[in-house]
């Protein structure tokens, strides 16, 4: 498998590795990529969360409006509420990960 050497994979770079490995047609892969990202937003607005096996979870959160502060100028203003999206890792894959670093 191809390793990326930059800091950011982008959706075209995913879409390159899995043509060179699998053959599949470019279109069909990026229709894939988009249907799956489109699957795991609807199922975080509807049932907050997304447990994909030996991967990890994406749990949707809510936070509430608060007071933050610009640390260059001290101005004080208010963060509205928004939701944010975490991700817990599962760990068969932090295992994974972690051996593939020892070795």
């Amino acid at each position: 498998m191809e390793i990326l050497n930059r800091n950011n994979t982008k959706k075209k770079d995913i879409i390159k590795i899995i043509f060179t490995e699998i053959g599949i047609p470019s279109s069909y892969i990026s229709q894939i990529l988009d249907d799956l990202l489109e699957i795991i937003i609807f199922n975080l607005n509807s049932k907050k969360y997304v447990k994909i096996k030996n991967f990890g979870t994406f749990n949707l959160q809510k936070k509430n409006k608060r007071l933050g502060r610009n640390p260059k100028n001290n101005k004080e203003y208010e963060i509205d509420e928004r939701n944010v999206v975490t991700f817990k890792i599962s760990e068969k894959l932090k295992s994974k990960i972690n051996n593939d670093v020892k070795k």
